[in-house]
């Protein structure tokens, strides 16, 4: 069962999934950070609902959605995101 901390941390993540969603796909004019970060919050928000509906979630398909982003936006952004997970 998550923490409260995680509770509020997959909350805030919820939130900023919602905020960043105009600059989700491959095609926006945008920063690529803002882009990169929106697709982050994309990735996570199913595991973030799972955690703060207090329940646990798979590791191993967040860690391959991340992975995803740097395909779709042509970065290396989730590569690196998820080296200093130890990934």
């Amino acid at each position: 069962m998550p923490t409260d901390q995680a509770r509020l941390l997959a909350l805030a993540l919820i939130e900023i999934r919602n905020l960043l969603a105009d600059y989700l796909g491959s095609d926006v004019d945008a920063p690529m950070s803002i882009r990169v970060a929106a697709h982050i919050a994309y990735a996570l928000h199913n595991e973030a609902q799972t955690t703060y509906n207090n329940a646990d979630f798979q590791l191993d398909h967040a860690t391959r959605k991340i992975a995803v982003i740097d395909q779709i936006l042509g970065v290396a952004d989730g590569a690196a995101l998820l080296s200093r997970f130890g990934v």
